[in-house]
């Protein structure tokens, strides 16, 4: 009967860890996607939200500082801008010019503080002719 006891025990923390687990995976992933535009459009009501926004790197907009790894930067869909913050590593394979998806929030003055950075590289997924 004790052996039982443990056995049922056992199971009913296993089986909460992993639902926890799995809460706190989701919950981590789930953030909405915006185009600056419609970011913009909903300004007051994702303030301080974790979003992606997907946008276009802006030609001549790029600010990248050495020291500590700063980065300044537009991106925009075609109607609407959006100013980038960023500090961290630069992925080789993003460039003015090209797509962008960012992840982060926007702050109280309209600067969109990026902590992810993940360019789109869409020649490399164009078929060989």
């Amino acid at each position: 009967m004790r052996k039982k006891k443990k056995f049922v025990i056992g199971g009913f923390i296993v089986i909460i860890a992993i639902a926890y687990l799995t809460f706190m995976g989701f919950s981590n992933q789930s953030s909405a996607n915006y185009t600056v535009s419609q970011l913009l459009e909903q300004r007051s009501s994702v303030h301080g939200d974790t979003v992606r926004v997907n946008g276009h790197v802006a030609l001549g907009s790029l600010m990248q500082e050495d020291v500590g790894r700063t980065l300044r930067f537009t991106i925009t869909d075609g109607e609407a801008s959006l100013s980038v913050f960023y500090q961290g590593v630069v992925p080789d394979t993003f460039k003015v010019g090209n797509d962008v998806v960012i992840k982060g929030y926007l702050d109280s003055v309209g600067i969109f503080q990026a902590h992810t950075l993940m360019p789109k590289c869409p020649t490399r997924y164009v078929v060989a002719e």
